[in-house]
């Protein structure tokens, strides 16, 4: 090709590169995609490191890169938490800002958003001593439900399902203080880790254990009790989407199952709706698909070759 010929080439790629620049520009109109020009959401990348520095502080000396001995661990916990602090205000008033109107304008940096921003960082770290409260519950769970577990130390290490819900009860702080955004920033981060899918609203209570993990899905308004066990595959999922009048989905509403005390949920159950509870001590078998409510000391099974569940009432 002649130099000619070659500069036409490239005039000819600047010219439409320019003509599709100006629909792009032209599409931004009003546009509900468009977030320049507007407060800063916040940062996924600052969201990660606040979790991993929490994960430092849960678990001290697990996953640092150097050991940490004697009176040094006082020096890395407050250097911990002053960077999360630090980091973790100046994310959460991002996210107040973003729906804060003063006036007929959005805020623009004022002291009631930068105050809460604080306060709801403060609160998280002051909840630390409960959150490894129920984590070592967690871990307790863990072990005495995977007779493959070794000891303590694998299943902080190893296990995707206790990185999950340590991540979860994190997360799940935040949801309960009016935090947008930052709760499923954790929750989708953690998700893409382990394949674990936990709603930052789903409540759950202690002494929690999802073996193996992968394609664990547990929805927003799911209710959790204590000593509950969850298999690979498990879907805790709404079975209907209440509308309104002209058709749009009301929000707020009970959507995802209750699951009671001392549950065991096995591998590919699915359990739908929010008037669905599986009471207290029941044992779901795998693959079963649940829309109503299991009374207290069942075992439902699909037998094999057979498509009608059988629920059997034990005490």
């Amino acid at each position: 090709m002649t130099e000619a010929g070659m500069m036409m080439d490239n005039e000819m790629i600047k010219s439409r590169i320019n003509a599709a620049a100006d629909n792009v520009l032209e599409d931004y109109k009003g546009d509900m995609l468009y977030h320049a020009d507007k407060y800063p959401i916040p940062s996924k990348n600052a969201i990660i490191r606040v979790l991993n520095n929490l994960i430092d502080v849960i678990f001290p000396g697990y996953f640092t890169e150097y050991n940490i001995q004697g009176e040094g661990i006082g020096e890395f916990v407050r250097s911990k938490l002053t960077l999360i602090a630090d980091e973790l205000s100046n994310e959460i008033i991002k996210s107040f800002r973003q729906s804060h109107i003063v006036g007929d304008n959005s805020c623009d940096g004022c002291q009631e958003c930068v105050e809460k921003g604080m306060e709801v960082s403060l609160y998280l770290i002051e909840q630390l001593p409960y959150l490894r409260d129920m984590l070592a519950f967690d871990v307790k769970a863990a072990y005495e439900g995977d007779p493959a577990a070794v000891n303590y130390n694998e299943i902080i290490f190893s296990y995707p399902g206790l990185y999950a819900i340590a991540v979860h009860r994190i997360a799940n702080i935040l949801y309960n203080k009016g935090i947008e955004l930052i709760p499923r920033i954790m929750s989708e981060y953690s998700h893409s880790l382990t394949g674990i899918d936990i709603h930052p609203g789903a409540t759950i209570g202690r002494h929690f254990f999802i073996d193996h993990g992968t394609g664990v899905v547990i929805g927003e308004t799911t209710v959790i009790g204590d000593n509950v066990t969850l298999y690979q595959g498990v879907t805790l999922g709404g079975k209907s989407f209440p509308r309104d009048e002209s058709g749009n989905i009301i929000r707020g509403k009970k959507r995802h199952p209750t699951i009671e005390d001392g549950v065991t949920i096995y591998a590919g159950a699915t359990i739908l709706g929010g008037d669905t509870v599986i009471g207290r001590n029941s044992v779901i078998g795998g693959n079963v698909w649940i829309v109503s409510s299991i009374p207290p000391n069942s075992k439902v099974t699909l037998p094999e070759n057979q498509t009608k569940m059988n629920i059997k009432t034990f005490f």
